[in-house]
């Protein structure tokens, strides 16, 4: 009898402890500085976190990239996510939300309404970016056409779909240090860190990641299985790549490669995105790349 009381104490403490650990934890007033967004900078945020790529209808082009009605599916190990609609429509959009909602959706993961987000929305990258910089995207998104779409709810099975236990997942695996670390970067290698580690997330798509979806650090962009079960995305780092910086940056260019294939795929989608920032940037995630360890 005393055995079974000690047992069921310990599991009541460790459900408490583990209730307390998985709380989600949405950024403060205090976290958020006040001041007046830069919307033209926003936009080049906008392209450089690739929103239009899972958020825009498949195969859209043109302006209609910027209708953010969502839908795309992404499927995975754990079940198939659908991309939300994030338009500033009010009712099936974010048009109601508070800057405050959004930022600590994108940085920390989680909803208004104080629930986690899955991990297939990249805040785990968005959360190494600059507050300011997120400010001046939801400037930005504020000023894209509302549209009335309804998101599409994920089709995730159990235990998966207990979202509680995705605190524990970001308090495993979320990391908010950088991956190249170091004081003695140019100003240009850490200007490409920034997109490729906070803003661009490469990683997400370039490096494999361990049985609970973690992505492997030590294995920063070295290629990873296709989540979609077709072929394999490629390695970028030094060790799988043997592109010159230059070829690097005119690739996300013009989506070249420097045997005169083309980029396809999601990766064209990429192009397109990174395309629209200023040449300086692309040569910034070039010098990153090739200063990557093996470079």
């Amino acid at each position: 009898m005393r055995f079974s009381r000690v047992l069921l104490g310990l599991i009541v403490v460790g459900a408490a402890a583990g209730w307390l650990l998985s709380a989600p934890q949405p950024l403060t007033a205090a976290d958020i500085p006040d001041r007046s967004p830069d919307v033209a900078h926003g936009e080049q945020v906008f392209w450089a976190a690739g929103c239009a790529s899972c958020h825009s209808v498949e195969d859209a082009s043109g302006d209609a990239r910027l209708v953010l009605s969502g839908g795309r599916s992404f499927p995975s190990n754990f079940g198939t996510f659908y991309a939300p609609n994030i338009s500033s429509d009010p009712q099936h959009g974010i048009g109601d939300w508070s800057e405050a909602d959004f930022l600590s959706a994108v940085m920390r993961g989680v909803s208004p309404d104080g629930r986690h987000y899955y991990p297939v929305f990249p805040y785990g990258t968005y959360a190494h970016a600059g507050i300011s910089d997120m400010q001046d995207l939801w400037a930005f998104l504020q000023t894209l056409p509302a549209d009335a779409t309804p998101s599409r709810p994920h089709d995730v099975g159990f235990p998966f779909s207990v979202r509680r236990g995705l605190g524990l997942w970001k308090r495993a695996f979320l990391n908010e240090d950088w991956v190249v670390d170091g004081s003695d970067l140019s100003p240009q290698v850490m200007r490409g860190r920034y997109l490729v580690e906070a803003l661009g997330h490469c990683a997400e798509c370039h490096t494999p990641r361990n049985a609970l979806g973690g992505l492997e650090r030590a294995n920063w962009l070295a290629g990873a299985p296709n989540p979609t079960g077709e072929g394999r995305i490629p390695g970028i780092s030094p060790a799988h790549l043997n592109w010159t910086e230059a070829d690097i940056a005119a690739y996300l260019g013009d989506g070249f490669t420097p045997d005169f294939d083309s980029a396809g795929g999601e990766m064209a989608e990429v192009i397109t995105n990174i395309s629209q920032l200023p040449d300086a940037d692309r040569a910034a995630i070039a010098a990153y790349l090739r200063a990557l360890p093996g470079g």
